[in-house]
């Protein structure tokens, strides 16, 4: 087998499809949450905790003083920027907690309704008449 029809063969298999297909669509449905935490959560978030920004804090390595990180980061100093750590994992939080929502909702359309309990098994004819034979010869 040569190596393209090998290759073709490969591509044809629905686990490549498949993931090619689930890459593409997280991708897509990371901006729609992205969106959703930056756009709706983290201004609500910020109005409840007075206007704070973590972003913005930041310890200079050179020992100078700069009055914001971009102005720091301008002048080529190394710097330690801890509030955007502070921000990245606020946001990784909430996006955590949307996406265990949604996947909860998805979970809970899938499930299905118990199937009934079994009926009682049906006794044949022929056991029944026996049965009765047999409860006549006990008295």
């Amino acid at each position: 087998m040569g190596m393209v029809s090998e290759f073709r063969v490969f591509i044809n298999k629905g686990n490549v499809m498949d993931l090619a297909v689930g890459v593409i669509i997280g991708g897509a449905f990371g901006k729609i949450v992205d969106s959703v935490v930056g756009d709706l959560l983290m201004p609500v978030i910020s109005a409840g905790t007075g206007g704070i920004d973590f972003s913005n804090n930041f310890m200079p390595l050179d020992g100078k003083v700069y009055a914001t990180l971009a102005e720091a980061k301008k002048a080529g100093a190394a710097v330690f920027a801890y509030g955007n750590l502070i921000t990245v994992l606020i946001n990784f939080v909430l996006l955590a907690f949307c996406v265990f929502l949604l996947v909860n909702a998805v979970n809970s359309m899938k499930r299905v309704e118990a199937p009934p309990p079994a009926a009682a098994p049906v006794i044949a004819d022929d056991v029944k008449l026996l049965t009765e034979i047999r409860d006549l010869l006990k008295k």
